[in-house]
């Protein structure tokens, strides 16, 4: 176990949090913390807006020039307003450290960087590419000679902190996935602590169930295939069928658990573009316990601490009174865009939901947003009853629109190079009820009683409970008519608006009076987050990305954000649950007291129960504790290891190189499948690489690179000459997938083509131009 690596950067992560948290102060004034659990994404926004720009010259020179504009603002506002607390730093630095130790003692016993089960050539890939890159844009690892067309923007976060550590790729890898996951825990303990201090609700307790439902917690397939487990034969096999499980996995026995099922409960009859076979296609609905076991350094949870950043910058406008209209202006037009922009080049798929976080708070913040005009403009705008809520939510959407637009202009470099050729689509195959109770329903649950109690207080207990049983015949109803999600968000929709737009909490006879829970607005910021998440799922059910694997990348990249959004509104909410939910008899308050305290418990243990079969099963089948991703090339491809680091040590900058192709995820070298290893694992570009650049620019261009690496390795010398010189080539690697694929290699009978590394099972040719 390499413990140095891991010292040097859980110091650097802690100085980054407090270099930032002085920083973010700025931000979040009225944060109980002051933006503190936010250190770590602010210095990093820093860091990667300067190097994202300079490294148009130098990415060297980006990242000591980022350093250096981090350090002075870190002074500058530490002498104007002081640094953190020791209090509180000490909090978040333990919340940090926790969640980054207990990440990286799951990668040590896993640390391998394969091809199979993710994309983790293709992140490795960018890191290392990063890492050797002199200068941006980044030329395609896989696409030589052309920028890569792939969100690269958490990789340039993962090579910034492996160039200021000096840490090798593979180690660097593991590292900086842990960082990732510790900085989305602490930022989620963060923001849930600062909801919940708004509203007089515990803070350490919602910020603890927050990080749990966030870090920990699974959806509800494990616990109820468990349960069908636990059930009498004949009863076992009922409930399974009208549950849509099979008789396997965890619902068979503990024994055939895997972690891999809990992120594959949709089925998807969609996927029926191109040549995929839609009887195999499941949608992807990961969580962050599941990504982050799996190992993938993958855009759609680098993403999720920037997500979060948004959604605080749109708190903290929540929290800024009227009055002070420059801060409210600097929020929307200075500091959110600017995180759009990180967001574009780092998870396009989440750019968008910039721009509706900031169509959201404008909307139900206290504050008019006319008060955000020049103040002739507002007084003449604003209205009264419908006609001022229309106002509202117009100049919400100009706000959104204007921060897409400066969040576009903040990463137009990412913008001007290669465009996808994928469409949107509309009516894709619908979630069946059961599935979405058994993604969402870890959330959806506890919000829908939520907004139930929020009703009973407001319109009375009697009221409520009919408003409860036509809201359920709602949802039963819309299932029956293959529209599930419309039955089950639209009624949380509507309620989270209505409340979140409530200025009083009506007084009844079986209404308490308001406690302090944050003025006299039933509900608070949590009900703008319930509202985004609740909005992108029922998006994704009738619209989505055209692609050959049906909507499967739309939900996969959507719900991550879902879960994180909403796992943030959990805490607060079971809370305000716990401690908030009071009705004036005694006896009704007692049962209900009982009530939530139970149901809350059975939510936590049905959600633990995934962590604690795949952890179990984890530990069961490691290996000595490692975080070198690449210390089992050695035992899986020693015809290949010794090979690919030569590239990798005796090369300087990004030489092409050719490999087999296509490749893909199978690294199998009797069939042919090289899975660009020689690319993936070292980031020098090659030829033509994985499948993936045909869907990221088109057949054609893809196909017709794959015919001329053939040629390459097998054609007449005229032609060789002229693909080597074309592709400005200068190394041809001939291993046992190259061998398997091209009958009679020929390249080497080139006169400039010499050998420059003989290897067990490889031999790398380098191309002297100079006979060319």
């Amino acid at each position: 176990m390499e413990y140095g690596l891991l010292a040097t950067w859980l110091a650097l992560y802690l100085l980054l949090l407090y270099a930032g948290g002085t920083v973010a102060g700025l931000l979040f004034p009225r944060f109980a913390d002051r933006g503190l659990t936010f250190g770590v994404p602010v210095a990093v926004s820093i860091l990667w807006i300067i190097t994202y720009f300079v490294g148009r010259l130098s990415l060297t020179l980006g990242v000591w020039l980022g350093i250096t504009v981090l350090a002075v603002s870190t002074l500058a506002v530490w002498r104007a307003d002081g640094g953190p607390s020791a209090r509180s730093y000490a909090e978040t630095a333990g919340v940090f450290t926790v969640a980054f130790l207990f990440l990286v003692g799951i990668r040590a016993l896993d640390p391998a960087i394969v091809p199979i089960g993710g994309e983790k050539f293709l992140d490795f890939g960018l890191l290392q590419s990063l890492v050797r890159a002199d200068s941006l844009p980044l030329e395609d690892m896989w696409f030589a000679g052309e920028p890569v067309a792939y969100y690269y923007g958490g990789h340039l976060v993962a090579a910034i902190l492996t160039r200021i550590t000096g840490t090798a790729g593979q180690f660097a890898y593991n590292l900086a996935l842990a960082g990732f996951y510790a900085t989305l825990v602490t930022v989620a303990y963060g923001l849930a602590g600062a909801v919940a201090s708004e509203r007089g609700l515990p803070r350490r307790l919602a910020a603890g169930l927050t990080a749990f439902c966030v870090g920990i917690a699974s959806n509800l397939s494990t616990p109820a295939k468990f349960v069908i487990w636990l059930l009498p034969g004949e009863l076992s096999q009922t409930v399974a069928e009208r549950a849509g499980y099979e008789l396997e996995g965890l619902a068979a026995g503990p024994d055939s658990f895997s972690y891999w099922d809990a992120s594959r409960v949709i089925e998807d009859s969609a996927a029926d573009f191109g040549t995929y076979e839609p009887g195999a296609a499941l949608v992807i609905d990961e969580f962050p316990l599941f990504a982050w076991l799996n190992g993938d350094m993958h855009a759609h949870m680098m993403s999720t601490g920037f997500l979060l950043l948004a959604a605080a910058l749109c708190f903290s406008y929540y929290q800024t009174p009227a009055a002070e209209r420059r801060r409210r202006l600097a929020l929307l037009f200075g500091a959110l865009p600017a995180v759009a922009g990180i967001m574009a080049v780092t998870n396009t798929w989440s750019f968008p939901s910039m721009g509706g976080l900031a169509l959201l708070t404008v909307t139900v913040a206290p504050a008019d947003p006319t008060t955000l005009l020049p103040k002739h403009v507002g007084q003449r705008l604003r209205l009264n009853g419908a006609s001022q809520e229309g106002v509202r939510i117009g100049l919400g959407l100009a706000v959104a629109a204007v921060v897409i637009a400066l969040g576009l202009l903040w990463s137009l470099p990412f913008w001007l190079g290669p465009a996808s050729g994928r469409e949107i689509a509309v009516l894709p195959d619908r979630t069946s009820l059961l599935e979405l109770l058994a993604v969402h329903g870890l959330f959806v649950a506890p919000f829908w009683l939520y907004l139930y109690a929020q009703t009973g207080r407001a319109v009375g207990r009697s009221t409520a409970r009919i408003v409860g049983l036509v809201t359920v015949g709602t949802a039963a109803l819309a299932a029956t008519l293959d529209i599930a999600a419309v039955g089950l968000l639209v009624p949380l929709l509507l309620g989270a608006w209505l409340f979140a737009r409530s200025p009083t909490l009506d007084r009844t006879v079986d209404a308490v009076p308001a406690l302090a829970d944050g003025g006299d607005r039933p509900v608070g910021f949590e009900a703008v987050l319930i509202l985004a998440g609740a909005g992108l799922v029922l998006l994704v059910e009738f619209v989505f990305v055209r692609e050959n694997i049906g909507r499967m990348n739309t939900v996969f990249k959507t719900y991550m954000q879902v879960w994180v959004l909403w796992g943030v509104a959990a805490g607060p909410v079971l809370a305000w649950l716990l401690t908030r939910w009071r009705p004036t008899d005694d006896r009704a308050r007692a049962w209900t007291s009982i009530g939530v305290r139970t149901f809350v418990a059975l939510l936590v243990c049905s959600a633990s129960l995934y962590g604690m079969f795949a952890l179990s099963n984890h530990v069961e089948a490691a290996g000595d504790p490692t975080l070198d991703g690449l210390a089992y090339l050695d035992d899986d491809h020693p015809e290949e290891a010794e090979a690919i680091r030569w590239l990798d040590d005796n090369t300087q900058g990004r030489p092409t190189i050719v490999t087999a192709a296509p490749a893909s995820y199978q690294w199998d070298a009797d069939d042919g499948e090289g899975a660009s290893a020689p690319s993936s694992l070292t980031g020098l570009p090659t030829v033509a690489g994985w499948t993936h650049e045909a869907q990221y620019r088109n057949d054609t261009v893809y196909d017709r690179r794959v015919d001329d690496v053939a040629t390459i390795y097998t054609g007449e010398p005229a032609e060789q000459r002229r693909l080597l010189e074309a592709y400005d080539v200068r190394y041809v690697y001939v291993g046992p997938a190259e061998r398997a694929r091209y009958d009679d290699v020929t390249v080497d009978q080139l006169q400039g083509v010499t050998v420059a590394k003989q290897a067990d099972g490889v031999t790398i040719y380098q191309v002297r131009p100079e006979y060319f």
